[in-house]
């Protein structure tokens, strides 16, 4: 097959929607006349506010005969959900390492998550034009987390480039760092020669088998409502199909016919007919199934192993303002408000869990 699957991971402010905005350019996503936004994967307001990535969001480029779907995935611990869920959708990892601040927490925490995932790793020692770079001594206390974080000997034999992700250029050699006509050229071909295909001959992922996916984000579109997202691992998905969702346990949850299929084509997002095994993709249709359930085919009854999720690593009550100044600003003043608010954002954030108080 002539998809690949990766996801970008790196610690807070390495790099990874930059160099994102960077690929969807160099392949030809857009026009040339085209007005882009800088770190056009950073949809929220707070994401575009603060720089950095708070929900994992797909998006596909097409190189040659080649389809890569990539996932922007948050690097911070706070949103650890959305990095264990995203990373079960993909075949390898593009690891960003900044060339002067080298491996840091978050590094290790989503290399962590992709070893233990067997994701085939390549290595960007990013921001290769800072004048404090180290990108020599950077490598080698990547390798050195590589060995500490257990990976194993073919994880440890990973390729590696040297980068710019604000420029949009990767080399696989120091050497090259001074030939004016560096683009990201290198790291598409490593991707494509490294990580492997989506495994669509095995026992579990057959086009032909009857269809499976798993739910790995979940979303509320105000048209056509609870909207899931995961890489179907067999058979294929049509419009107006019948298909059933499962829980982790194989327990029936409810019945729902296709509604929409989408597509994430660069930043747009592309209705389709049908879909099949490697592809990532949208569904919209159910009422109930939620993140880590398994949509199927209404004669499969084994669910699809799904990855446990962190729990809330915050907590926090909120009760009735009693201060003097209670009442004087804001908009949401009631405790009603608030939690309304609350629950609403807990239908479609799994790592949030929200419960009332005995008192209330």
């Amino acid at each position: 097959m002539k998809i690949r699957n990766i996801a970008i991971i790196a610690h807070v402010d390495h790099g990874k929607t930059t160099l994102v905005d960077n690929m969807l350019k160099q392949a030809g996503t857009f026009r040339e006349n085209e007005h882009v936004e800088d770190r056009v994967m950073d949809s929220g307001d707070i994401e575009r506010e603060r720089g950095i990535t708070i929900s994992a969001k797909p998006t596909s480029i097409q190189w040659g005969e080649y389809k890569i779907n990539i996932v922007d995935t948050p690097g911070h611990a706070d949103f650890g959900g959305e990095v264990e869920r995203i990373l079960s959708m993909v075949d390898g990892v593009v690891l960003l390492v900044d060339s002067a601040e080298g491996p840091l927490p978050q590094t290790k925490f989503v290399l962590s998550k992709a070893l233990k995932l067997n994701l085939r790793p390549i290595v960007c020692i990013n921001k290769i034009d800072r004048g404090d770079a180290r990108p020599d001594e950077v490598l080698t206390e990547t390798f050195d987390l590589f060995d500490k974080l257990g990976a194993t000997d073919s994880q440890l034999d990973f390729p590696y480039l040297y980068a710019c992700g604000r420029e949009g250029w990767a080399v696989r050699d120091l050497k090259d760092v001074d030939n004016p006509n560096k683009d990201l050229k290198p790291l598409f071909q490593l991707i494509v020669d490294h990580v492997p295909a989506p495994d669509c001959n095995g026992d579990r992922c057959q086009i032909n088998a009857p269809f499976k996916m798993l739910a790995t984000t979940l979303e509320a579109d105000p048209y056509v409502g609870r909207i899931l997202t995961g890489k179907i691992e067999s058979g294929t998905v049509r419009v107006g199909q019948t298909v059933k969702a499962i829980n982790m346990a194989g327990e029936f949850i409810e019945n729902a016919k296709i509604t929409k299929i989408i597509e994430h084509q660069g930043v747009n997002k592309v209705s389709l007919e049908s879909a099949s095994a490697g592809d990532i993709v949208v569904i919209a249709g159910f009422s109930k199934a939620t993140v880590a359930d398994t949509l199927c085919d209404p004669s499969v009854f084994d669910p699809i192993p799904a990855m446990p999720i962190d729990p809330p690593t915050l907590t926090m009550t909120f009760f009735v303002n009693t201060s003097p100044l209670a009442g004087k600003s804001g908009k949401k003043l009631t405790s009603r408000m608030i939690g309304e608010r609350l629950f609403r954002e807990a239908e479609t954030n799994i790592a949030l869990k929200v419960s009332q108080s005995a008192n209330n």
